[in-house]
């Protein structure tokens, strides 16, 4: 079984999309109804802006969407036998499966992106990556600091984890995983803490417009971030998503459960092959491919 998977932020770069744009009629149509429906110009961004353009929130979720959706559409030539998507990548999956349609979507990502941005400024806030360490004294290590927000945001593969919070609370958890025998931890260069508690604001904002929005029945399962678990099921769908902001991206259970299920082949839709690298670590001897990624 073919597993499709999609990225969030973070493989973003100058120029993607550029090339499906000049070698296919269909890519060339999508970019031109997504600036249509946004009343912007995203795919000029995408083609020629700066690294530092998007960079921003607000520019990189829609660019990381219809990079991934129209490589999925233009590159494709298979049915998925199972999708998912790391965090904003989730949206992608959806619309690859079906779930949501092409304009529903990327409005959605557009309110996400614009939601969490506004979520960013409230309070000074990050994420941070520990690298070769036990997950389960991370977890302890954040749910004893109590006079600040820190939790699991990211669980990425066996020897990643990403955590999010305000900045003193990442500073303290920092000290104290430091102190417990941690030796690599870095920030991240991350606007805000996502997938963490002080997302609310942007959660109730999105979970008005996913509640508008028609989800129908996807053509395969989906494998949602909150849980790792597969679901053909609008409204669990639609729940799930809701939750998603303030829940932890379970992506190493998500791979796992995946491979459990029958997958052989991991297809990532992308500018880079991101999410395949994990794979990789999460199950070595897995075969991985990245379409769209020949573009940097």
């Amino acid at each position: 079984m073919n597993a499709y998977i999609f990225p969030g932020q973070g493989s973003q770069h100058p120029g993607m999309g550029l090339k499906m744009y000049e070698d296919h009629a269909l890519a060339k149509e999508l970019f031109r109804s997504a600036d249509k429906i946004l009343g912007y110009a995203i795919s000029d961004i995408m083609f020629h802006g700066t690294e530092e353009e998007l960079k921003q929130t607000k520019h990189t979720q829609l660019a990381m969407f219809l990079h991934g959706y129209i490589a999925y559409r233009c590159l494709n030539i298979n049915t998925p036998d199972m999708v998912a998507g790391h965090s904003l990548g989730e949206y992608t999956a959806l619309a690859a499966a079906g779930c949501l349609n092409f304009e529903d979507a990327l409005r959605l990502v557009e309110i996400r992106a614009n939601a969490m941005q506004k979520a960013c400024e409230l309070e000074p806030s990050g994420m941070a990556v520990v690298l070769k360490f036990d997950d389960k004294t991370i977890e302890e290590v954040c749910a004893a600091i109590t006079e600040e927000v820190v939790v699991p945001a990211n669980y990425n593969s066996q020897q990643q984890l990403v955590i999010s919070g305000s900045l003193k609370g990442l500073e303290i958890a920092i000290e104290r995983l430091k102190a417990a025998g941690a030796k690599r931890i870095m920030m991240l260069n991350v606007g805000g803490a996502f997938h963490s508690p002080l997302m609310q604001t942007a959660q109730d904002e999105l979970a008005e417009a996913i509640y508008k929005c028609a989800f129908n029945m996807p053509v395969c399962p989906v494998y949602q971030n909150v849980n790792a678990l597969p679901t053909t099921n609008p409204d669990t769908i639609r729940e799930n998503l809701v939750k998603q902001l303030t829940s932890p991206v379970r992506w190493t259970q998500t791979v796992l459960n995946m491979v459990n299920d029958g997958a052989v082949r991991f297809t990532e839709f992308g500018p880079g092959p991101t999410l395949g690298n994990l794979v990789k670590r999460i199950v070595p001897d897995m075969a991985t491919e990245c379409l769209g990624s020949d573009e940097a």
